[in-house]
């Protein structure tokens, strides 16, 4: 297939007692075993509801870039992510960091939701000492009537700050109104790891 980078997630598997985490481990295992040479694997993985024993699992496998998502500010975690809890966020990244400390680490976040900008600098602080190395901020937009509504939309110069500080704390962070979180991933890794070259991405949902 000529892939170069390979982005694997999924959907919360709260059904499961593994919160879903086998399927990480033989993806990212079927993958090590079918390309040779390896393309890179990026994980973007679930909080697992803090259990740090199903993360170790998935560091184990040897992903090279652990991805976890932040999602907001602390204040509005009880409205945007009713079954996530702020700590846990922080807690993966930190045991990815002490587990796999040359595995890279990123996260991210949505803005446009009732933050302020002194909310996402703190959380931007936070996840420096977490360990984290990548964040990717992009403009949450209302997905359906069901979900909360869009309080504001970031102007290209908000986000342009956002990146300024990012250099500052010396973090990799990409922000911009369309950024996802596999926007750019390849980029972002070679970013880090100080190299560059052609990108091929494919984004897998287990």
């Amino acid at each position: 297939m000529g892939l170069n980078y390979v982005v694997i997630t999924a959907v919360d598997r709260d059904d499961l007692d593994d919160g879903g985490a086998d399927g990480f481990v033989q993806a990212i295992k079927g993958i090590k075993a079918e390309f040779d040479p390896a393309p890179k694997i990026e994980v973007l993985t679930p909080d697992f509801r803090g259990d740090m024993a199903v993360v170790d699992r998935i560091i184990d496998a040897g992903p090279d870039v652990y991805n976890h998502n932040v999602e907001t500010v602390p204040r509005l975690y009880r409205e945007v992510r009713r079954s996530g809890q702020y700590r846990w966020a922080m807690q993966v990244l930190q045991r990815v960091a002490g587990r796999g400390p040359d595995m890279i680490r990123k996260s991210g976040m949505m803005v446009g939701l009732g933050e302020t900008s002194d909310e996402v600098e703190t959380v931007l602080v936070d996840l420096k000492e977490a360990g984290c190395q990548v964040v990717t901020i992009g403009q949450y937009l209302r997905p359906t009537s069901e979900q909360v509504e869009v309080t504001r939309y970031w102007t290209p110069e908000e986000f342009e700050m956002l990146e300024l500080r990012g250099r500052e704390l010396n973090l990799e962070v990409i922000a911009g109104p369309f950024v996802r979180s596999s926007y750019r991933a390849e980029e972002a890794f070679l970013k880090v790891e100080n190299r560059s070259g052609p990108s091929s991405v494919l984004v897998m949902k287990e």
